[in-house]
């Protein structure tokens, strides 16, 4: 089935949800994206699924649906964030109180498909070409797996200043919206306070994320028959259809499409089943509670709002599974809808039988109709003392691991912290993708204890490195993981940013990475595989982010290049429009065949700090030829003496510098022309020409003939300006 098809196979059961009510003081619009604000009244959109009968039980609904004949209702979930505003206080704070109130005037109402017919007695009010029904609440529903693995992702990382978490849209505003009327402390503004104050918790900002509400309508007719996804990978395609600023102008954003793919999954310590997934999909404030389905148009969650690190403004898109849904409501909702048992695949790891929509978090043992997953397990996570991890790439079944040398040297690279200091204007390019928890440990000159790698060719591969810092490697191919310490064994000295690490006792059935050291074709599909954003405390195996080689930069190629017969210009840089965030330094880029074609070592950020994933350079396996072979039988180090001489071809691309002009010749010796000219009065009519014009090229300029330079002078001496490369 193609993306269009399965878009008119599932479109039906995506919907928008507005919620509007008598707003006085402007307070219902805090921690909202967007609102609209008229007269006292404020309006709140968000996207919503309308669930087919076979989702629920139809007796259990048919007792808290409205009205007399109360089997002739459906079903719609959303997120509670956009309704919440406008619940009675009491059952706000508990979900367990019965059938929630909503304050005096307030209402919602649902947008459907046009295309969707309704029972006759259904009064809509017509929009174009869809319609707005009311819809009642029915229930608020906590979603207790979900919100223990938000909270415990949140707070593996509470203890780091600059890697903590926050949950919803960046441009979520807690001063937006009118102020309030007068002085005194009224009850919206005690509730203020709640939300400003206790909100910010982890155990609340995880379940307030991850509430869902339960509405129901009038019962539409010819709902499609759509199966719930049996089993989801890292890498597979994801489409989400949702509403972003819907009540700003439905015309225009009703079911919007996006697409993208699964980047991880989470579960919660000692649970087997996994709770919440992270998408790599590009979503805007108001998508929350549309649905995401996969490639078939199976069902495979529900979107909610962004987790967003406070450093860097990365925003995590994150989906609630079904699974975790209907376990949380498990009398209404089925885990199993009763028309999906025929597309239901078994997933069996270790006695443990999954229902539909499960993935353990370690995966590998499961087989793959995805190709990036063959490269999984030769990522690794590399971690050096207590706080700093980055990743790294598995190259042979002895333990040699390719990772960046920004890891275990940052102040090369214009930094003697991870994060960094220095001048924060404009834009720079970082190589900021290890993390960290800590600030680095620091000598008396600002710089790690390290030495330079020392290479003795008389005892074969057995580099030394000399450090105080404790470097281990954790390897993902097995289930539990496997910790390994590691030595460094090299360190390049030249323009690429990349170091070698051995591990020192190498487990058995290791998966090294399988590499294409062609030169990619541009828009063909890259994958980014990686630690990023998530370090060891959090417990993840390594994330995937999808796009295109955007651009590839040449350079010369060099004299080992030359000798093994290839092209005058090799790849000396990749660009894709793969998400790249800190923590994803050495980690893999990878083609639709599962094969590593580049290096990730950089993105780039903004002078404030806000990071651009999708602009990000990596190197080119074929850039990194001497070390694949290097690593065949890790005896020839020579070739590993190649990427540490000097090249300025390749140091101008990666310091993003326009191509080097070609060195200047030697100066003729003109003065020996004339000389010889003078004396023989013989020669060629060139080294005549020469001659005279170097007399003309010596003569001084004035500075009144190019302008003004600098200060006056009252002397006409020579100017000599700089060219412009």
């Amino acid at each position: 089935m193609n993306l269009p098809a399965t878009v008119d196979s599932v479109r039906t059961l995506a919907a928008m949800v507005r919620v509007s009510g008598p707003d006085p003081h402007g307070r219902k619009m805090r921690n909202q994206a967007f609102h609209h604000y008229s007269s006292g009244i404020t309006t709140l959109s968000a996207s919503a699924v309308l669930l087919p009968e076979a989702f629920f039980d139809a007796d259990a609904a048919s007792r808290i649906l409205p009205g007399a004949d109360r089997r002739g209702g459906a079903l719609l979930l959303t997120v509670a964030s956009v309704i919440e505003p406008f619940v009675a206080a009491h059952h706000r704070q508990s979900t367990s109180q019965g059938l929630p109130d909503l304050i005096p005037e307030a209402k919602i109402d649902v947008m459907l498909e046009g295309m969707l017919e309704l029972e006759e007695r259904v009064d809509a009010v017509e929009d174009g070409d869809s319609r707005w029904i009311c819809a009642e609440l029915l229930r608020l529903v906590d979603v207790p797996d979900s919100s223990m693995a938000l909270q415990s992702l949140i707070q593996a990382s509470s203890g780091s200043p600059h890697h903590g978490w926050e949950t919803g849209w960046s441009l979520a505003s807690q001063d937006s919206g009118p102020k309030p009327y007068g002085k005194s402390l009224d009850s919206s503004m005690l509730e203020s306070h709640w939300e400003t104050k206790e909100y910010r918790s982890p155990t609340n900002m995880s379940r307030s994320i991850t509430r869902l509400a339960v509405l129901g309508i009038p019962l539409p007719k010819n709902l499609p028959c759509v199966p719930v996804a049996a089993l989801t990978k890292r890498g597979d395609f994801l489409l989400a259809m949702g509403s972003p600023f819907g009540i700003m102008s439905p015309l225009h954003f009703f079911n919007s499409i996006s697409v993208g793919s699964i980047a991880n999954h989470y579960h919660p310590p000692r649970s087997p089943k996994t709770s919440l997934l992270m998408a790599d999909i590009r979503c805007l404030p108001g998508t929350e509670g549309g649905p995401a389905f996969d490639k078939y148009g199976r069902f495979i969650g529900i979107l909610i709002s962004p987790l967003r690190q406070t450093s860097t403004g990365a925003e995590i898109q994150l989906v609630i599974p079904w699974e975790a849904i209907a376990s949380a409501c498990i009398d209404l909702l089925l885990k199993e809808p009763e028309n999906a048992a025929a597309d239901k695949e078994v997933h069996i790891n270790k006695g443990n039988l999954n229902a539909v929509g499960v993935v353990h978090n370690h995966d590998s043992a499961v087989p793959s109709l995805v190709p990036v997953e063959k490269a999984m397990p030769s990522i690794c996570l590399v971690t050096m003392g207590e706080g700093v991890w980055a990743s790294g790439v598995l190259l042979n079944e002895q333990g040699l691991v390719l990772t960046n040398a920004h890891l275990l040297e940052p102040w090369r690279f214009g930094r003697t912290t991870v994060s960094g200091g220095g001048n924060e204007i404009g834009s720079e390019i970082i190589p900021c993708h290890l993390s960290r928890e800590d600030v680095y440990q620091k000598n008396n000159r600002g710089f790690l204890n390290t030495q330079e790698a020392l290479v003795d060719p008389s005892r074969g591969s057995n580099f030394s490195f000399k450090e105080h810092q404790t470097i281990r490697v954790r390897l993902d191919h097995v289930d539990p993981w496997i910790w390994c310490s590691a030595k460094v064994v090299y360190i390049s000295r030249g323009p690429l940013d990349v170091a070698l690490l051995q591990l020192e006792n190498v487990p058995a059935h290791i998966s090294p990475i399988s590499v294409d050291l062609s030169c990619p074709a541009l828009g063909s599909k890259a994958y980014v595989i990686g630690h990023a954003l998530f370090g060891p405390k959090c417990g993840f195996s390594p994330s995937v982010c999808s796009g295109v080689v955007a651009k590839i930069v040449r350079s010369k190629a060099t004299s080992y290049d030359r000798s093994h017969g290839k092209d005058s210009q090799i790849p000396a840089m990749l660009e894709t429009t793969a998400a790249v965030h800190p923590g994803g330094s050495g980690g893999a880029v990878v083609n639709s065949e599962g094969q590593m074609i580049g290096l990730v070592t950089s993105n780039t950020r903004h002078g404030r700090g806000t990071v651009i994933p999708h602009l990000n350079f990596s190197i080119p396996c074929a850039a990194l030829a001497p070390i694949f072979e290097f690593s065949k039988d890790m005896q020839d180090i020579m070739l590993l003496k190649q990427l540490d001489q000097p090249n300025d071809d390749l140091s101008s691309v990666w310091s993003l510098l326009p191509p080097l002009s070609p060195k200047p010749k030697p100066e003729l010796p003109l003065n020996n022309i004339q000389d010889s000219l003078k004396k023989s009065g013989k020669g060629s009519k060139f080294a005549k020409f020469l001659a005279e014009s170097d007399e003309v090229l010596r003569r001084p300029v004035a500075a009144t003939q190019l302008g003004k330079v600098g200060s006056s002078s009252s002397t006409n001496e020579s100017i000599h300006l700089p060219s412009k490369l």
